[in-house]
């Protein structure tokens, strides 16, 4: 993610996104997650925000390296043990059979559309054989911006199925659900499981 109207409000928000998405630690999707992927895995959390993912992850007994743009995450993700939290983007995944999982939960969704089959691909790439990929999405079409300023490229679910299955991953477990974001709006999202063979 390099749009920077939408790094700023995250980097002013940070700490609001914490109190906002704290749920996550009670995720039954994170939870099944954290048993697909094989005991003591390597698992990367691809825009970790503020680390809760991270932190259960951790607390799962998997090995969780926590990666986000924006320094102020990196800084919340740090304070939980077992976490190895550093600053990164998309575009700095470009290692081959490295992890056993990676979670990417409502992340790519500020990706230009353009360059999600790319990203998708690295994803592919860095996954070990039988690794595990998690993504979340909002539902719908084109690309707009937020009440407070962020960039959402939104996707319907064939669309993201099939990026997944193009990058060689096999997707097999869907879940859609409405929240309330951020910016205190609701919104439609999806999350699909997919694994790599």
């Amino acid at each position: 993610m390099t749009d920077r109207e939408t790094l700023a409000v995250y980097a002013t928000k940070a700490a609001e996104y914490a109190d906002v998405t704290e749920g996550l630690a009670r995720d039954p999707l994170l939870a099944a997650f954290s048993k697909a992927v094989k005991p003591q895995g390597d698992v990367l959390d691809l825009g970790c925000g503020p680390g809760i993912a991270a932190h259960q992850m951790a607390l799962a007994g998997l090995h969780v390296t926590a990666m986000d743009p924006v320094a102020e995450m990196v800084a919340l993700a740090a304070r939980y043990p077992g976490v190895t939290a550093r600053i990164g983007g998309f575009d700095d995944l470009a290692s081959t059979d490295v992890y056993d999982g990676i979670w990417a939960n409502f992340s790519l969704l500020h990706a230009p559309r353009a360059d999600m089959p790319r990203h998708l691909s690295d994803i592919a790439r860095a996954l070990r054989p039988g690794g595990v990929f998690h993504i979340g999405v909002k539902l719908g079409s084109g690309s707009r911006r937020d009440r407070i300023g962020r960039l959402y490229t939104y996707f319907t679910e064939d669309e993201l199925a099939g990026l997944l299955t193009d990058a060689g991953l096999k997707v097999t477990d869907r879940q859609k659900g409405r929240d309330k974001g951020l910016d205190g709006t609701d919104a439609d999202w999806i999350c699909l499981r997919a694994w790599q063979s």
